[in-house]
């Protein structure tokens, strides 16, 4: 598995959560370097908010270890927490207060000296652009207003390390791009764990993906080594003019096609064809031969696996959906089955 190019400003080990006897999170381990983004990625359930909890020192463990900065969160939690800045999927908030009186508020929390405060908080809000918004009521202000509330929040008492669950949950495409430039912006001066379950947010800002799922690390690596790890047959997508039939006989005749994996309709007599060939070397003698018996090879493209592609390799359970229907349908007959049979047995009886 890929670890981090930096030094270490983050390392688990071990970390387990049970809750009664059923385990949140499963001896994970992995490390964060310094000024690294990473994607900590699972679907929803996998154990992702508990983690963060207990890495913040919010959660106690059940087993394992959390350290950063060189500092253990069960050892020295107040020097851990300083070097952390949180922002939970829900923002801490409080909606009867203003901007900066909150701001002020949670500075104290931290421990940030009163003479650094105001400067800290005008740093924060001029970061965030709601410098504007300072004297308004923050349950008054929209969704992404109060998510800037949050990020400011974290960042108050400078802290290295920041811990960002599910930050762009909820928020317009505008917003999601601001929150990208941003977590770019901070990748200067801080490490960051982003949190998530959207893929396209940990392509646009990561650049190394963990993926938990049922509590356990299903992998660890940049998100080029994944995509490569999924890649199976090379795929050519085409959109050829012609008459489907001849197409796909002409297509099935080559040399190199190893077969159709999918045809999708275009325009009137133009389709999109999806590939599979033993490799790249197909595609001249593949356009010519179309070429050659009057079928208009309109655009080709190579596709290779996505991170999508990957994510749902390693946190599918085994069976589709589809299978598991009907698996289910077949238990649910055998037991009507086994109950008719039971029935007529007693009605014999009786």
């Amino acid at each position: 598995m890929g670890k981090g190019h930096f030094n270490r400003m983050v390392e688990i080990k071990n970390l387990t959560k049970y809750y009664g006897l059923h385990p949140a999170v499963k001896d994970i381990s992995f490390t964060v370097g310094d000024r690294e983004v990473l994607g900590f990625l699972g679907p929803n359930g996998a154990g992702k908010s508990t983690t963060m909890n207990m890495i913040t020192g919010c959660l106690p463990s059940t087993d394992g270890t959390v350290t950063v900065d060189g500092f253990d969160i069960a050892k020295d939690p107040m020097e851990v927490k300083k070097r952390i800045g949180y922002l939970p999927e829900i923002p801490p908030v409080y909606p009867e207060m203003r901007v900066r009186d909150y701001l002020n508020f949670a500075a104290g929390l931290k421990r940030v000296p009163r003479k650094d405060r105001k400067k800290q908080v005008d740093d924060a809000m001029e970061r965030l652009h709601i410098t504007d918004m300072q004297k308004r009521v923050i349950g008054h202000l929209s969704k992404g207003y109060r998510q800037r509330v949050g990020f400011a929040m974290a960042l108050l008492g400078s802290p290295k390390f920041l811990i960002l669950d599910e930050p762009t949950v909820g928020l317009d495409p505008t917003q999601v791009m601001e929150v990208r430039r941003l977590i770019q912006e901070l990748s200067l001066d801080h490490t960051i764990i982003f949190s998530t379950h959207i893929l396209a947010e940990v392509a646009a800002v990561c650049q190394r993906v963990v993926i938990i799922n049922k509590g356990t690390i299903r992998a660890e690596d940049t998100i080029a080594h994944l995509e490569e790890s999924v890649a199976g047959v090379p795929m050519l997508k085409m959109k050829i003019e012609g008459e489907m039939s001849k197409v796909t006989n002409i297509l099935n005749s080559i040399d190199g096609v190893l077969g159709i994996d999918e045809v999708a309709f275009d325009s009137p007599g133009v389709n999109i064809f999806t590939v599979k060939v033993k490799n790249d070397n197909v595609r001249k003698p593949l356009v010519s031969t179309l070429v050659g018996q009057d079928c208009m090879v309109l655009e080709i493209t190579s596709t290779k696996p996505s991170l999508e592609e990957a994510f749902v390799k390693l946190t599918q359970t085994g069976t589709t959906s589809r299978e598991a229907a009907f698996e289910e349908l077949g238990k649910k007959m055998e037991a009507e089955r086994q109950a008719e049979e039971k029935a007529g047995k007693q009605k014999e009886a009786d």
